[in-house]
């Protein structure tokens, strides 16, 4: 595996700081200073900018994500239902607890704790499925809509900015 140099560590994280502080400021204001771009010093090694380029944004995909949706600490399978539930919202379909539990990866048990911290943040809310009383039907609720749909636009945003500062 191929180290980074401290020079390259320093430069990475310069760039990381200039797209939070794009982002902080909405996109209002430019970045202070162009980053400097981490040059290909051997003829057999991958470009390196294309990399920083996925691991900043996947940094500040990460950090956005937490400021955007507060204190809320929306990772991992609580994430996957989530991203599962505004696809389905999308398609005009519903999805039940067991749905989103299988598809997260996690125990019915364990998904219905995580939806009832969703349902607390006024995320999703939970209905009974009218065909089949057994069942229960979660649904993004119009505010997880909104904040879902914003965080997409600002990454959306941010994918922009880091296209912008790599040419």
């Amino acid at each position: 595996m191929q180290q980074f140099s401290n020079q390259e560590i320093a430069e990475l994280k310069s760039r990381i700081d200039q797209i939070h502080e794009l982002l902080a400021s909405r996109g209002d204001e430019p970045p202070a200073e162009a980053p400097r771009r981490v040059e290909n010093t051997g003829s057999d090694a991958p470009p390196k900018s294309a990399l920083l380029d996925q691991v900043s944004f996947s940094i500040q995909m990460r950090r956005l994500r937490r400021s955007h949706f507060g204190s809320t600490e929306l990772s991992g399978p609580t994430w996957d239902m989530m991203l599962d539930l505004m696809l389905a919202s999308t398609y005009g379909r519903v999805l039940s607890a067991s749905d989103l539990a299988t598809g997260a990866g996690v125990p019915l048990s364990s998904g219905l704790r995580m939806i009832s911290a969703l349902e607390r943040l006024a995320l999703v809310q939970r209905s009974i499925d009218e065909r089949d009383r057994r069942r229960t039907i979660v649904r993004l609720t119009e505010i997880g809509t909104e904040r879902m749909a914003s965080y997409f636009e600002k990454i959306g945003i941010a994918r922009q900015s880091i296209q912008t500062l790599a040419a």
